[in-house]
């Protein structure tokens, strides 16, 4: 039997933050109420929160900590302009994930209703060539690499004064929406080389969460000392 901690990858998606988990140590499985084919590791196809209420078999308590993404697209730019209503479920995911007692991670967009949140960006990671700012909150303490200054991306706008000056397979690209660049090298500026474009547009570089992932494994054993003592 594996003696790794297991931790619960809720609102998974394609296993971008599930990778980076399991690179720092811990054994993942993922939830979310799409199908995910792609998906790295050991996978139900469920709603997310439901694992959390104990409406299903697969029981929160049995993980030593547990990720959560819930849908982004409420607290989107795009959402304040086309005004479109989406469902909120931070504050509900937050309230069942504190009653597990277990240290947990909420990951969101910029604008997204987190609560002291740490926000990285792939400047702070080496070999990261994507901005990509996203929100962590945590019950454990987290720090963030420092941030970077921001580079010029890769693009095909001719209106743009850095036009034609960089090169997409080595400069930083954008890897949302359509994009501008192909899709090898937004797998490789995001650290993730299973994704289709569209699962690139929604996902978490790796990098994020395996720092990320090393706290979370701090926090367990502090916790498990404080228990022993």
């Amino acid at each position: 039997m594996s003696t790794r901690p297991r931790l619960l990858d809720l609102f998974c998606g394609a296993g971008g933050c599930a990778v980076g988990y399991h690179r720092a140590g811990f054994d993942v499985v993922g939830v979310d109420i799409k199908h995910q084919s792609k998906y790295p590791f050991e996978f139900v196809q469920a709603e997310a929160l439901e694992v959390l209420t104990g409406a299903l078999p697969h029981d929160a308590l049995d993980f030593d900590a547990i990720h959560a993404s819930p849908p982004c697209q409420a607290y989107t730019r795009l959402q304040k302009q086309n005004k479109r209503v989406y469902p909120d479920l931070i504050p509900r995911a937050r309230q069942l994930l504190r009653g597990t007692g277990l240290p947990y991670v909420i990951e969101n967009v910029e604008g997204a209703p987190l609560l002291a949140p740490v926000l990285l960006c792939g400047t702070m990671f080496p070999g990261l060539r994507v901005l990509r700012h996203r929100l962590f909150e945590s019950n454990a303490p987290i720090l963030a690499p420092p941030h970077g200054r921001h580079p010029l991306v890769f693009t095909h706008d001719k209106r743009k004064a850095h036009y034609g000056q960089l090169d997409q397979d080595t400069s930083f690209v954008q890897a949302t929406g359509g994009g501008n660049c192909t899709v090898a090298n937004a797998r490789d500026a995001m650290g993730i080389d299973w994704a289709t474009k569209d699962e690139i547009n929604q996902a978490i570089p790796p990098a994020y969460t395996e720092h990320i992932g090393r706290y979370l494994l701090a926090e367990i054993q502090r916790r498990a000392l404080e228990r022993a003592a």
